[in-house]
């Protein structure tokens, strides 16, 4: 297996492997916001890479995830435009009122909870959290 490679500056665009338990990989693009796409692709080994931008989830994830060495950095895939850089729209709730909002683009907005139905919970991941997610585990989550 490859030695993990960190980079010291993050881009949008940057591509990681993430080893999995089951000693496949799976693979993920750094978004705008601080979205972290994975990729539908699970690769046999470390080269057996996405071949296209199908993605199972995207959520915020912490830097030092990417920086740590856990995860190998294979490329930089550039977006096509900057509107596709940036992950899709996500659903806040507030813990006091059960209000809904929308995060997208670096902005907020009210929204019914109809509209949020079906969007990620805005939050930032850690690199455990997201193996766990990729490998169905999602007890913590409820």
């Amino acid at each position: 297996m490859k030695q993990g490679k960190s980079r010291k500056h993050i881009k949008i665009g940057d591509v990681y492997a993430i080893p999995l338990p089951n000693k496949k990989f799976a693979f993920g693009r750094v978004f705008n916001d601080a979205g972290f796409g994975i990729y539908e692709h699970i690769g046999e080994n470390i080269d057996d890479t996405p071949i296209n931008e199908s993605y199972q989830f995207n959520v915020g994830v912490y830097k030092h995830a990417l920086k740590s060495g856990e995860w190998t950095f294979l490329e930089n895939r550039p977006f096509a435009n900057v509107d596709e850089s940036y992950p899709p729209p996500m659903c806040m709730i507030d813990i006091f009122t059960g209000e809904y909002s929308i995060y997208h683009k670096g902005e907020i907005r009210k929204a019914a909870k109809s509209e949020s139905e079906g969007l990620e919970i805005a939050a930032v991941w850690d690199a455990n959290h997201i193996t766990d997610r990729i490998m169905g585990e999602d007890k913590w989550h409820k």
